[in-house]
């Protein structure tokens, strides 16, 4: 009996108990990253398949998470519409995938979930950020704030892009545009600590060595 690793991951806890008993069969993480394949690769599933945009992405994804003969790691952009054309999964996850269209495939947003409806067999789940308020309630709030426009002003000086997020309503609309039926959909509030913080300074610092202008 293979005995499944428990996530300490609130959102990802919040998926494994919407699915249940149901098996997660063929999986695609159709906007993967080290925490969420990770996370799927420590599920039951029958295959996975793991799609993103960025080549250093996938370099270090093959040398962090070890996956089975049976599961892929795929570059490529949903714009593509070959990208595992004719192919079905049981179970599709969107992590964050919504809000980092714009950095790979910009304007693309109204038509990624029409572009994922025929690979769902079952269910997608979709995992998002809401778009920071312009203005804070409180310090602490100010400050991350300051910090996410210092990051995005880091990003556009070295003359590349943003991510964009979108609000629940949005998202909800567009899914059953798409066609899915939105049988369960909520909010909850992120707590900033530390590595999130470090994290976002890590950005910043990664983008001065593309600066024209080092005076900046």
């Amino acid at each position: 009996m293979t005995t499944v690793a428990t996530t300490t991951d609130r959102l990802f806890a919040s998926v494994e108990r919407l699915q249940g008993t149901t098996p997660w069969g063929r999986v695609l993480d159709a906007g993967t990253g080290e925490h969420s394949l990770r996370w799927l690769s420590e599920r039951p599933t029958e295959a996975l398949a793991a799609v993103t945009a960025s080549e250093a992405m996938a370099r270090g994804l093959r040398e962090k998470v070890p996956l089975r003969p049976q599961d892929r790691l795929i570059i490529g952009n949903w714009t593509d519409p070959t990208l595992l054309a004719g192919e079905t999964f049981d179970t599709v996850l969107a992590d964050y995938l919504l809000g980092a269209v714009d950095g790979f495939a910009p304007y693309f947003q109204d038509q990624l979930f029409p572009r994922l409806r025929p690979l769902v067999r079952h269910r997608l789940y979709t995992i998002g950020l809401a778009p920071y308020p312009d203005v804070a309630e409180d310090e602490g709030g100010a400050l991350i704030l300051e910090l996410a426009r210092l990051r995005d002003a880091c990003i556009l000086l070295a003359k590349h892009r943003c991510y964009r997020e979108y609000p629940l309503d949005w998202t909800c609309r567009h899914l059953e545009r798409a066609g899915f039926t939105v049988e369960d959909a909520w909010s909850t509030p992120i707590v900033y600590r530390e590595r999130f913080i470090t994290g976002q300074l890590r950005v910043c610092e990664s983008k001065l060595g593309y600066l024209s202008d080092k005076a900046l």
